[in-house]
């Protein structure tokens, strides 16, 4: 379990990276449309891409759980005990990143508001955001879905596992 909810994490990247610049082509277009200049993007350090933490963090947990499963495999003393914190942290973060899908509109809106560029509060942030998630092909909802699934259900069997062993 502690592996497919590593390659869960790992599709993260995998997907900003081969989709990130056409979200980011379309919410340019879609600044241009609301008269907002697109080079605000790149002065307030806007990504739709797969870098910086958007790499660093879904690779760090799958490293993790790449880690609890080897000790799993191995029937280390330490597996329980890591399987329960690593598994119960994983269970929480998918859940805060859930959150954070949901509430997107409202929580860019306010990190836009605190960044201080008048520019940058004037974009209508609910256009904008649809423009960058419409140029994500449909299937990576079900792929969202999937990935979701599989980290909060892969986390609880793993939990489940160590409980009963």
């Amino acid at each position: 379990m502690q592996l497919l909810v590593a390659v869960a994490f790992v599709s993260i990247p995998v997907v900003r990276h081969r989709y990130g610049p056409a979200a980011k082509a379309a919410a340019v277009a879609e600044l241009r449309r609301q008269n907002v200049r697109p080079e605000v993007l790149e002065e307030n350090k806007l990504r739709f891409d797969a870098g910086g933490h958007e790499t660093a963090a879904p690779v760090t947990v799958a490293a993790v759980m790449v880690g609890a499963a080897a000790l799993n495999l191995a029937a280390a003393a330490a597996a329980p005990l890591m399987t329960w914190i690593f598994s119960s942290l994983v269970i929480v973060m998918n859940a805060a990143i859930v959150y954070s899908n949901l509430t997107a509109v409202r929580s860019v809106e306010a990190a836009f508001r605190r960044k201080g560029d008048p520019e940058l509060a004037r974009v209508e942030v609910a256009p904008f955001l649809k423009a960058a998630e419409d140029a994500f092909p449909r299937w990576v909802r079900a792929q969202t879905w999937l990935r979701n699934t599989t980290v909060f259900a892969g986390s609880a069997i793993a939990l489940l596992a160590v409980s009963l062993a």
